[in-house]
């Protein structure tokens, strides 16, 4: 019998000996559907994977939860088998990967929407419910803040009765997602940004100097009172459920599907829900998309298959099962007519 240690196989694989088993691995590797990105989509991107598993003859697409930030990083790697093929996010793609991506030779990206999404403000079950304002959010959680001369100052308040007397007398503990995250990206843009417009002078500074009005608007305070707990929604939940007194950021569908442990503060004096992100009235609501590699559609024959469940009624349509999970349909106008779109990409 012959023996081969692991020094002995790397040779003979470099030097061509052994390559059957390389090839075998490399097209299986083609055969399944690799997706990456944001830990919002990740619950919605998992269930259509593992039906599309299920119900087609094709491999169950691989899903990893790496945020919308480093699931770009991994889409605009480059092209091939080693590279994934899809990545989730809870905000568009920014100039900046776009570049990156054509650095790496990816240029056919293809950006499919599948619904909307609010992100909650929550606590858990049983304490008091906050009822806060975008304008509340930024001066409890902006690293520098307005004081009365209307001077900019390190953000000193400590109890959220500092940023608001109607507000509890408890002090400032916010959980969230780290800046990788599509979440926390959202979260600055729909509700820090908007708190910080409602001071006039700072509001004005967007067109006289978009960089220091989006250096005051979007910076997180640093001071131990805004905790980044990393890309696990579901940590988030576990951690506001062990400690009353905390507040956590993250998407509705995380809400609707923990409903016995936490609740969603008011915001602006509405309360979340599926109809309130549907209509608009919810004023911190993003949409929810992914990203395709459109060069491995040719190469990953399960690829289109996957995209056409995705955005299929019967996953993500106003009835769909994902609607189920706490996905915010679009309505059925802008759905024919965005379904149309990519299923014309797609060809």
């Amino acid at each position: 019998m012959l023996y081969i240690n692991r020094n002995m196989l790397k040779t003979m694989v470099m030097t061509g000996i052994v390559t059957v088993g390389c090839m075998t691995s490399q097209a299986s590797a083609k055969d399944q559907v690799r997706i990456v990105g944001s830990s919002t989509v990740y619950p919605f991107s998992t269930v259509v994977a593992e039906r599309f598993g299920r119900t087609t003859p094709y491999k169950t697409p691989i899903v990893e939860s790496t945020g919308t930030g480093g699931g770009f990083k991994l889409l605009c790697a480059g092209v091939g088998a080693d590279t994934v093929d899809v990545s989730n996010a809870s905000r568009a793609i920014k100039s900046s990967e776009v570049d990156l991506c054509a650095r790496n030779g990816v240029n056919n990206i293809i950006e499919v929407k599948i619904g909307y999404d609010g992100i909650v403000i929550a606590n858990a079950k049983g304490a008091n419910k906050f009822n806060l304002t975008t304008r509340d959010l930024f001066l409890a959680l902006a690293k520098n803040v307005p004081d009365a001369n209307g001077q900019l100052v390190a953000n000193g308040a400590v109890i959220w009765s500092d940023v608001n007397p109607s507000l509890p007398n408890a002090e400032i503990e916010v959980l969230g997602p780290p800046p990788t995250s599509g979440t926390r990206d959202a979260f600055v843009e729909l509700a820090m940004e908007s708190g910080c417009k409602t001071f006039d002078w700072i509001g004005a500074l967007k067109k006289s100097d978009k960089n220091q009005y989006k250096e005051i608007c979007h910076t997180i305070r640093e001071d131990g009172l805004f905790i980044e707990v990393g890309e696990n929604d579901n940590l988030v939940v576990q951690k506001l459920v062990a400690n009353t007194n905390a507040l956590g950021i993250f998407g509705f569908s995380f809400l609707d599907q923990n409903s016995d442990k936490v609740q969603a503060s008011k915001i602006n004096g509405t309360d979340v829900s599926f109809e309130a992100i549907s209509d608009g009235s919810y004023p911190i609501s993003r949409p929810l998309l992914f990203y395709v590699k459109g060069e491995h559609l040719s190469n990953v024959p399960s690829l289109k298959p996957f995209i056409e469940a995705f955005i299929s009624d019967e996953a993500s349509g106003e009835d769909g099962y994902l609607s189920d999970r706490g996905l915010i349909p679009m309505g059925a106008v802008e759905r024919r007519a965005y379904q149309a779109a990519i299923t014309a990409k797609l060809k």
